[in-house]
């Protein structure tokens, strides 16, 4: 077979095409990691505790030892131990809550208590069930509040505080200030696709089947906890269905590989609905203070957004809130700080846009309320404060076209038309708004290796460690590889979600498919170099492996973003407390896109999922029990269609010139400032401010404030 070096460049990146899986989602040939066979699988089903703090006592396993089927209970009595003073693949230390069954120890309720291990899943719940344990309980403490004692500046991913100038002069010497408090809540991800995970040991080599995040990051965590050679663990993850920041390294996966251990068998945990709500993370609430000073031409002298949310006694998450103000608006003087408070809860985690996504809400509210009081237009205001160097930072921006996307944006939406008095469009019943927002989330990249091999029948197949949860990151790499080979796509087979292909990034923070892209690039490149016009392919074809490491190292240092401007039009029914979002638009600066198709799915995806954070979405945790309030979807609202009557997505061009492919990432950019959006056209409409999220019918009932 020759090669086809020759033929004229193919364009793939940049124009529509479906998911190359997608045939295979639709006809149930693409397999999730709860439905992968295995000979001589068992079933392990969770025991979570009933209650909310204290220790175990006594766990009466014997009972359930001799109920049919049943093969193991792990328990802290009998469980191997794990290893956790270590690093991690994200610069910290392990999540303790992966510690399964190492002490006796109950931090909340739902916390992992027992592992019944049986010959099929119905023997393993049944037995689960009736597995009784004794708890000495303690007094605990659920209640999240802004004055709580506990709180205190924490780090995180970013800097706890930041701070420059002297922020109260400049409050006072400000012609207009707003200062107000705004909250979120308590929000969960649930992705369709529950966590499931299967673990098989051979020998001293552990093979893990889940639904994850990222491989490379699961072989990290695993191989540590359990003290192995990373090269004897696999983590294979081929169709994952949704994480949006849940499916990292989670009990139900560590609770799997001790029971195969154990047993001697693969061992199958597949997490219920229900134990989701405690065992894969959630989103904290939030209670942000946020003050604007400005001149009266709207000008910032002073911003202060300073968050608290919320953690547990087992691990420090930050939800990092007041980070947005640090890229979005300069001021003379500059305060941001992110405190947690640890109570008696479920660790929360990375949930889509963390921190940015509630951080967003309340500063753009903000920014809408100093607009009012200045009497200038809110697209005007946000305009005059954009800068062209990172507030705290002082790097220059690798692009910042914000400016743009709120141009086109204001355009297409009809934003010249907009009254800007509250209250006075009327609909029959309906009172109709329209607000805006901002959004910018982070553009990074991390290193990452790749494969491409030219097969003797002149395909490619090209082999990296990444996850496509639901995103279409396979079907980009696929048009990425084709354009750098000069081939259709169709001859191009990407093969992805196995850790023996090397490690890459991870699918999180808006930047796996800007890394895994730049590794296939850069294989691409250094394959056709080696490729001989003419000559044959042999049998076992060539093969080149790339490496970003060097070069992701020599980016300069910049402030590297995706922008984004949001609308939405509303009406609200103050009869009722209804409010319907009628249209929402976004504009987006995200770098070159890839697919349009698959693209236009993901900002429209987050700022429906924005939608639902400004109207529906909301886990009340109950004081007495400090578990969850309807641990349900039936319970717990999200937008659906009927929700959601017109959506639209637009881009401007916006390429990163350092980039090899022009990209950013698109993945959470949509939802920021989607809410905030959403809040700025309830005022619209009603001239009432809601600070609280979700707007429930019952807020809107009492003027913006709980019933």
């Amino acid at each position: 077979m020759t090669t086809e070096a020759s033929l004229a460049p193919v364009r793939a990146v940049g124009t529509g095409h479906v998911r190359v899986e997608g045939r295979d989602k639709v006809t149930g040939a693409a397999r999730y990691a709860g439905e992968i066979p295995f000979t001589d699988l068992a079933h392990g089903w969770l025991v979570l505790s009933t209650v909310t703090r204290g220790r175990i006592r006594d766990v009466e396993s014997d009972a359930v030892l001799a109920m049919p089927g049943v093969l193991a209970v792990l328990d802290h009595r009998n469980a191997p131990p794990l290893k956790t003073d270590y690093i991690g693949l994200l610069g910290t230390g392990p999540d303790p809550t992966c510690a399964v069954f190492q002490n006796d120890r109950v931090p909340h309720l739902g916390w992992p208590v027992a592992l019944v291990v049986a010959e099929t899943s119905e023997q393993a719940r049944e037995a689960a069930e009736s597995l009784v344990v004794h708890y000495e309980q303690a007094a605990h403490d659920v209640d999240f509040t802004g004055d709580h004692p506990g709180a205190h500046p924490s780090d995180g991913h970013m800097p706890a505080v930041t701070d420059k100038g002297d922020l109260e002069a400049e409050l006072t010497a400000s012609a207009v200030v707003v200062d107000a408090t705004y909250t979120t809540p308590e929000e969960h991800h649930h992705p369709m696709e529950p966590h499931a995970a299967t673990a098989r040991w051979e020998d001293d080599r552990l093979e893990v089947v889940d639904s994850n995040q990222g491989a490379t990051w699961v072989v990290a965590e695993l191989a540590n906890l359990f003290e192995l050679d990373p090269a004897s663990v696999r983590v294979r993850s081929e169709h994952v269905g949704g994480g949006f920041g849940s499916k990292g390294v989670r009990a139900h996966q560590v609770a799997a590989v001790m029971a195969a251990r154990i047993t001697g068998r693969p061992v199958r945990v597949v997490l219920t609905r229900r134990q989701m709500f405690t065992l894969a993370g959630h989103r904290s609430p939030t209670i942000q203070r946020v003050r604007l000073g400005a001149d009266a031409d709207g000008r910032l002298r002073a911003l202060d957004h300073r968050s608290l949310s919320r953690t547990s006694t087992v691990y420090e998450f930050v939800e990092p809130s007041a980070g947005v103000a640090r890229v979005m608006y300069d001021a003379d003087a500059h305060h941001t700080e992110n405190q947690v408070v640890p109570l008696d809860v479920p660790s929360p985690t990375w949930m889509r846009a963390p921190g940015e996504a509630p951080g967003s809400f309340a500063l753009e509210a903000a920014l809408d309320e100093l607009a009012h009081a200045c009497g200038i237009d809110p697209i005007e205001l946000r305009l005059r404060n954009d800068p062209d160097r990172g507030p705290v930072s002082g790097l220059p921006f690798a692009g910042r076209n914000l400016r743009a996307c709120f141009e086109e944006g204001a355009r297409r939406f009809g934003w010249n038309r907009r009254d800007p008095l509250p209250g006075v469009r009327r609909e029959g019943r309906w009172l109709l708004g329209t607000g805006t927002a901002a959004a910018s989330y982070g553009a990074g990249a991390a290193p990452s290796t790749a494969s491409i091999t030219a097969e003797a029948d002149g395909r490619f197949t090209v082999r990296i460690s990444a996850a496509d949860i639901g995103t279409g990151a396979r079907t980009a790499l696929t048009l990425v590889a084709a354009d750098a080979l000069d081939v259709p796509p169709e001859r191009v087979q990407v093969r992805l979600g196995d850790s023996a292909f090397g490690p890459a990034m991870i699918a999180g923070g808006s930047m796996g498919t800007r890394s895994w892209a730049w590794a296939v690039m850069a294989a691409a490149r250094e394959l056709r170099d080696r490729l001989v016009p003419g000559a044959a392919i042999p049998a076992e074809g060539i093969t080149v492996r790339s490496d970003t490491t060097e070069a992701i190292a020599a980016l300069a240092r910049k402030e590297r973003h995706s922008f984004g401007a949001q609308f939405a039009e509303v009406a609200v029914d103050t009869g009722t407390g209804e409010v319907r979002v009628r249209r929402m638009l976004g504009v987006f600066a995200a770098g070159r896109i890839v697919n349009p198709l698959t693209a236009r799915g993901q900002f429209t995806g987050g700022m429906i999922w924005g939608i639902s954070m400004a109207l529906h979405e909301e886990a009340a945790r109950d004081a007495v029990s400090g578990g969850p309030v309807g641990a349900d979807l039936a319970g717990y609202h999200v937008a659906t269609h009927a929700d959601v009557p017109r959506v639209e997505a637009h881009w401007v061009a916006d390429e990163d010139p350092e980039d090899p492919v022009g990209i950013k990432g698109i993945g959470e950019v949509g939802i920021v400032g989607a809410a905030a959006a959403v809040a700025n056209a309830v005022w619209h409409a009603t001239g009432v401010r809601h600070r609280s999220l979700p707007i429930r019918p019952d807020r809107v009932l009492a003027g913006g404030r709980d019933a």
